[in-house]
């Protein structure tokens, strides 16, 4: 027998826990359990908040160069700003410019489909085809355009119907008011040349306006083609070989990015003549009977608005000009040695001197 006691393993026991005791370290697990849980849901919700929120995507197609869109886009601009829209913080503009050359239009109208925009503005019926052609289900809007019904463009002005609405410049006797101005300023006027581009889609609905009403004021139309920057002295020279007293510039927008040269060019054969917009005027021209354009652009941003909180472009009425603002120069007419009689003058929203 060894001389010391042996001992089994009851005589050291493990300490028996107390029922409180056992209870607390419980509750010590399930709050740390719990605060664990809490930690991860509240790395995810800042995660979730730091990520950037998408930010809607504007596209802008225009047929002219940045220079002499400048005054339109910054409108638009305007617009949107006013409406709580800032260019990089609450949306995001694309704006293509065609510089005048209507080939492009397909190649660029196509950037901005792919470029996943949540809204495509387009100013002018030319671009307004290329748009429609390069996509049916990003909304389009129209910031000024011809006839968009004769165009087939949209199904009526009251319920477009696709993916186009926006606004027109087209009205009704429009064209016949234009050349009634003529004829108060012109004395003995019978004929008119008629300034356009027919590879340009507003062409055939303004043309076909004018020629409506031309016989009922007794004047006889002569249109002349531009279809280059080249043609345009040799389309001022027809106007003199066939005796035109005066000429109607299209809204165009081949002719847009020349009003400079086209103003220029009408003092230098002293040819009166209205043109489509302000634009003209304030760079020079005789007279513009028009709806004011800049403030159309501007007007855009709204239907931008609606559409990008959900609205159908399909249920937004295309809406026509209901003021038509007439300007006339003064400078100009003094220049090619007209006098605008003083019942024109009173009539007009705005005189250049």
């Amino acid at each position: 027998m060894s001389a010391f006691p042996s001992k089994s393993l009851s005589d050291n026991p493990k300490p028996v826990l107390s029922h409180v005791e056992g209870s607390a370290i419980q509750n010590r697990k399930l709050v740390g359990i719990i605060a664990i849980v809490v930690a991860f849901a509240t790395c995810g919700a800042v995660a979730q908040a730091q990520q950037p929120k998408s930010l809607p995507r504007i596209g802008y197609l225009s047929v002219l160069s940045p220079s002499s869109d400048s005054a339109r886009f910054q409108a638009f601009v305007q617009g949107l700003r006013a409406l709580g829209y800032i260019d990089g913080q609450s949306m995001i503009i694309e704006a293509r410019y065609a510089e005048g050359k209507l080939a492009r239009l397909p190649e660029l109208a196509g950037e901005l489909a792919r470029s996943k925009a949540d809204v495509i503005v387009v100013g002018g019926s030319t671009a307004i085809r290329a748009m429609k052609n390069a996509t049916k289900a990003i909304p389009i809007v129209m910031a000024h355009g011809s006839d968009p019904v004769e165009l087939g463009y949209v199904a009526s002005l009251a319920r477009p119907g696709g993916n186009i609405t926006g606004l027109t410049h087209m009205a009704p006797e429009l064209g016949s008011k234009r050349l009634e101005l003529l004829k108060e300023i012109i004395a003995g006027l019978s004929r008119v040349a008629v300034l356009t581009d027919p590879g340009t889609g507003g062409h055939g609905p303004q043309i076909r306006e004018l020629e409506l009403a031309a016989p009922p004021l007794g004047l006889q139309l002569r249109p002349v083609e531009v279809r280059a920057p080249n043609e345009l002295e040799t389309a001022f020279l027809s106007m003199t070989a066939g005796r035109a007293s005066a000429f109607i510039s299209l809204q165009e927008p081949t002719l847009d990015r020349l009003r400079g040269r086209i103003v220029d060019l009408a003092a230098k054969y002293r040819l009166p003549a209205v043109y489509p917009n302000s634009e003209y005027v304030e760079t020079g021209g005789l007279v513009s009977y028009s709806a004011d354009i800049i403030a159309m652009f501007r007007r855009t941003a709204g239907y931008v608005d609606r559409i990008l909180k959900g609205t159908n472009p399909a249920d937004l009425p295309v809406e026509q000009p209901t003021k038509f603002e007439l300007l006339i120069n003064l400078k100009a007419a003094k220049q090619i040695g007209l006098t605008i009689p003083p019942n024109v003058l009173a009539r007009a929203d705005r005189v250049i001197k």
